[in-house]
């Protein structure tokens, strides 16, 4: 790393102890004084001997010093921490070209390049050592990337770099001010686009990527991401659309063609991604993340057995591979033998496993440990995994209940009077809501043997309506939404209700009805009734404690952050009571409460009871839901295929010794969720 680069990465704004730390240490080696700088980073790791850039400081100074296997010793501490940070990389492709040893340092070059393609130093190094090892080929290809390098404004490539190494804050600094001052720059829009993407503001990303591609439609990278951005949106289809175009462009990109199979994911073609994902694996036999999404899309098909051999194989590929032992475990039916036990608990005490293979395999662990009737080494498993879980989440649950007291605010039983004759009068919609792992996969199931109605699977397109009027102020006091519904007129409400069933009509094969079951949208009752005003609303309820621990048990593949903490879940629960009881003042007789116990106890007549309210004639087969065949998405997929039993509503006392804090979270939410 040069100089400038050091003083690139220096923090803006008002720097804490520790960051000022850093910038005495990058001020010392900017003037050569690496004895001072190394002194100064052994001072600074005694306080944060994690940290990634005092790290890299101590090896960068050991190296100037000619203590290379000193050096080396550091960055590998480095690396346990920090193994995607290309600079570490690049670092030790230094090292070795000191030691002479060149095919070592080429190997670190490519690591570092592979991560972050925005370093020239890397490049440059490869270019030489192809050159001095005869490797004519490889030498262009670098070279290639040199001379692109350097036809980019400097700007870009140091922002490029930064966020490649997830130094986002200053990146955003360095793009924005560059097209202050130049105006429209294809790559510096994409970048920016792609910061947003990795903020998660994604909606500003998807226009960003728009306008470049208006500028250069032939910006096949560009398109990619606006590709990844339709994704991130749920707009799975017009993704797909995107993707083709690709696809077309280059038949035998292999990224391609991946993104396009979880985009027919999307869009519940479920066949179609599993033959693409084979297709994929017949030339990368040994891509366990191939093999796991194959073993998604079979057990989403219902194809049990053959989804259990694609995980074990996922497993046995990538031995630490926690997401193949979760999804095992996440079939809720499957039982783990004494070696998959073993091998979990030793990938765990690893020191080399990353952090997201840690959480899987100790979510995987607690289940495995339930099932064998060891239930305090299972609550310390499912414990670990949470924690660990959590640690890299940022959920805040003041925004939610702030949201809450809005709703409550603004959409009152007058707000509603008012708007009489509001929205879209279809009545094709089935809303099924509530708290994840409440029972709304067993109602869904339920109705959607039924020969009017489609399942369809939990759709994001209220949340993402939502988040449109909300825009980027989720989080301030006085939000946008949902004060902004006042401002709806009628002909606004019916043509929002009009694009929810149009963009909802691919998951559709013509029956009248179907089931929206994304549980969050009990947040959003107040925009769905103005927007779709017949449209069946059904709340699926389950007691505070089963529920609220049958989410600290779950792992779920995206969202859901209130879930990894006892105090966050039993506040969600409760701010969940609060709102629904509004919405039965605000909207009386329009929600049907289904209680999750009262169904198991009572499958037939909570049938008919639900059958009635939706305005269906009683079938059969809805008694029968477990001979249903189609495709089911969530955690209870497996649960859904066999009869209704009971053993499932007191799980949770086998862990009562543990759940007094729940227990006191949940306050008079243990009585007041029959009201």
């Amino acid at each position: 790393m040069t100089a400038d680069e050091f003083t690139s990465r220096a923090t803006s704004g008002s720097p804490s102890p520790v960051e000022r730390a850093l910038l005495h240490i990058r001020d010392l080696l900017n003037q050569r004084e690496f004895e001072k700088a190394l002194d100064a980073a052994n001072q600074l790791l005694l306080q944060v001997p994690e940290n990634r850039d005092a790290l890299y400081c101590h090896a960068f100074s050991l190296r100037f010093l000619r203590r290379i296997p000193e050096a080396l010793a550091t960055l590998e501490r480095l690396e346990a921490h920090h193994p995607r940070y290309s600079q570490l990389h690049q670092e030790r492709g230094h090292c070795y070209v000191a030691l002479k040893d060149a095919s070592r340092a080429i190997d670190a070059y490519l690591l570092a390049v592979n991560i972050n393609p925005a370093l020239p130093g890397s490049w440059s190094m490869l270019e030489g050592l192809y050159r001095m090892t005869g490797q004519v080929t490889q030498m262009q290809m670098a070279a290639d990337h040199v001379a692109t390098l350097k036809q980019l404004p400097p700007d870009i490539v140091a922002a490029t770099s930064l966020f490649s190494d997830g130094d986002w804050t200053p990146a955003e600094n360095i793009v924005r001010a560059f097209l202050l001052r130049n105006g429209h720059h294809v790559e510096a829009m994409r970048l920016l686009a792609r910061i947003g993407l990795a903020r998660g503001v994604v909606d500003d990303a998807e226009l960003l990527l728009e306008a470049v591609l208006d500028l250069a439609p032939d910006y096949q990278a560009a398109r990619y991401d606006y590709a990844m951005a339709l994704l991130e949106r749920h707009k799975y289809q017009r993704a797909r659309e995107e993707l083709e175009q690709l696809i077309k462009a280059d038949p035998t990109n292999r990224k391609y063609k991946t993104t396009y199979a979880t985009a027919c994911v999307g869009v519940g073609e479920h066949t179609e991604a599993l033959d693409l994902y084979r297709e994929l694996l017949q030339d990368a036999p040994a891509a366990a993340d191939l093999h796991l999404s194959v073993a998604h899309c079979l057990k989403t098909l219902g194809r049990t057995q053959e989804a259990i051999e694609a995980y074990r194989t996922a497993a046995s590929t990538r031995p630490e591979f926690g997401d193949a032992y979760w999804s095992l475990a996440n079939l809720k039916t499957y039982r783990f033998t004494d070696t998959e036990i073993d091998a979990m608990q030793q990938h765990v005490a690893e020191v080399s496993t990353p952090l997201v293979d840690r959480y899987h395999l100790y979510f995987a662990l607690g289940k495995g440990h339930e099932d064998r009737g060891e239930f305090e080494r299972a609550f310390a498993c499912y414990a670990e995994g949470n924690a660990l879980k959590s640690s890299e989440g940022n959920y805040d649950p003041a925004v939610v209940e702030r949201n809450t007291a809005r709703q409550i605010e603004v959409c009152t039983a007058e707000f509603f009077a008012r708007r009489q004759g509001y929205g879209c009068e279809r009545p094709d919609p089935i809303f099924i809501v509530g708290l994840p792992r409440a029972g709304s996969t067993l109602l869904e199931q339920i109705l959607a043997s039924h020969s009017q109605v489609e399942g369809t699977q939990e759709l994001a397109d209220i949340q993402r309506m939502a988040l449109e009027f909300q825009g980027r102020e989720s989080e301030a006091i006085t939000p946008r939404y949902p004060s902004v519904l006042s401002t709806l007129k009628a002909e606004d409400c019916r043509t929002l209700g009009e694009k929810y069933l149009t963009d909802t009509q691919i998951y559709r094969n013509g029956k009248p009805f179907f089931i929206d079951k994304m549980p969050n949208n009990f947040r959003h009752l107040g925009l769905i009734h103005l927007i779709l005003p017949n449209a069946k609303i059904i709340d699926a309820r389950r007691e505070p404690m089963a529920c609220c621990f049958s989410n600290l048990k779950q792992l779920f593949a995206s969202g859901q952050e209130f879930t990894y903490r006892i105090e966050d879940i039993a506040r969600y629960y409760r701010t969940y009571l609060t709102l629904m009881r509004h919405w039965d003042q605000a909207l009386p007789g329009r929600i049907l409460r289904v209680q999750h116990e009262e169904v198991v106890d009572d499958l037939e007549g909570n049938v008919r009871r639900i059958l009635d309210f939706c305005g269906l004639d009683f079938e059969p087969g809805c008694i029968d839901f477990h001979k249903t065949a189609r495709s089911v998405r969530t955690a209870s997929s497996e649960q859904v295929r066999q009869p209704i039993f009971r053993e499932g509503l007191d799980q949770w006392r086998h862990f009562e010794p543990w759940l007094e804090p729940l227990k006191a979270a949940l306050g008079e939410a243990l009585t007041l969720y029959r009201e």
